[in-house]
């Protein structure tokens, strides 16, 4: 089974492992990433889409290279990658339900009780 699928490029999966990792703490502030030669062994794709992944990564500040030594988590990165990620949440979730809300004539103490009838079938 592929470790990737076909919904985004590679390069963006690549990255978004990074950042997976860096987010449940499993690379934390000034630890090296896995150089990329082991990546490219590890997950069996081309270096330069290894490459292209870990530069989205240095352009915005959530690693940074040591030439000669390697990558390294920066400072910060966990709560730049929160911040990041709760707009995107709002984006690409929260907006969409609530035009679609609006559509329904829905009110917010109905889609709170969604949502809270959602989270109690998912924790059974």
């Amino acid at each position: 089974m592929s470790q990737f699928h076909d919904k985004k490029p590679i390069f963006l999966q690549i990255k978004e492992k990074i950042e997976d990792q860096i987010f449940k703490g499993q690379l934390q502030e000034h630890e090296q990433i896995p150089s990329t030669t082991q990546m490219v062994h590890f997950y069996k794709v081309n270096h330069i889409t290894i490459s292209k992944g870990i530069n989205l990564l240095v352009d915005e500040g959530i690693i940074y290279k040591k030439r000669g030594v390697g990558m390294f988590v920066a400072e910060g990165a966990k709560e730049q990658l929160v911040e990041q990620r709760k707009g995107l949440f709002e984006s690409q979730y929260v907006l969409p339900m609530i035009e679609e809300a609006e559509k329904l004539d829905l009110t917010e103490a109905e889609i709170n009780r969604m949502i809270r009838k959602v989270k109690e079938r998912e924790s059974k």
